[in-house]
């Protein structure tokens, strides 16, 4: 079984046990419980997409670590013009292990 859920603007494919990096979720600590929202959940051979079916179901996970990640190198030139400069970002991660996802009820 797994799922798409939807995270920070972005949509990834979870399933049970596996440890995902999102943007931060600064309201939360570590060992805390999230709930994710799902777009779709496929159990076999048995695929929801139904967004009035998919509005209780929710995929469950355990905040495990906040961290940073890679460092990004921005830089910017002007030519002729003896303009340059570089910037540094590094984006704030947390990652999130799952710890279930709700089955879908059957359609009648």
């Amino acid at each position: 079984m797994y799922a798409i859920v939807r995270t920070g603007g972005r949509q990834q494919k979870v399933s049970v046990g596996d440890v995902i990096e999102v943007d931060r979720i600064s309201d939360s600590k570590v060992g805390d419980s999230v709930e994710l929202s799902t777009l779709l959940v496929v159990d076999g051979d048995a695929v929801t997409s139904d967004p009035w079916v998919l509005a209780g179901v929710k995929a469950r996970a355990e905040v495990v670590d906040h961290h940073k990640g890679e460092k990004i190198r921005i830089q910017k030139y002007k030519n002729k013009t003896g303009y340059r400069k570089r910037i540094g970002h590094r984006q704030l991660h947390t990652a999130l292990k799952i710890t279930g996802i709700d089955a879908p009820a059957a359609k009648k």
